[in-house]
């Protein structure tokens, strides 16, 4: 079973960035990234496949938020710059549960990291 394990999490301004980084196991085809804010249902916000050019955002993020991957050291990164307070979530990191597609649905996915918490203050 692919263990997931999330780092990176923290308090920052609004306009701030961070990067959040998944430490993976091994590898499944399709990675992503979702978040739970408080009172919310989760979401996802970034998927790709892995080794892939292709790549999926929420529109709530496209243009700030950036999924990438070190294929060799087994990490999943997503970069996040100009946060918002709607932002501030717990954020987790996500694997597919069989090969085949890849999205923001979060049927495609199987396996789920502890999670991270980002807070963005106004």
């Amino acid at each position: 079973q692919v263990q997931l394990a999330e780092s990176g999490g923290g308090s920052v301004q609004a306009g701030g960035s961070l990067t959040l980084s998944c430490s993976v196991s091994y590898w499944k085809n399709c990675m992503g990234w979702f978040r739970r804010a408080p009172g919310k249902e989760r979401e996802g916000v970034a998927a790709s496949f892995v080794g892939g050019a292709e790549t999926y955002y929420a529109d709530s993020v496209k243009g700030r938020f950036l999924v990438t991957q070190d294929v060799t050291k087994h990490i999943l990164f997503l970069q996040m710059n100009n946060l918002k307070p709607e932002d501030t979530a717990t954020y987790y990191c996500a694997a597919s549960r069989r090969t085949g597609g890849c999205g923001l649905a979060s049927s495609y996915y199987g396996f789920y990291g502890r999670g991270t918490q980002v807070t963005v203050s106004s």
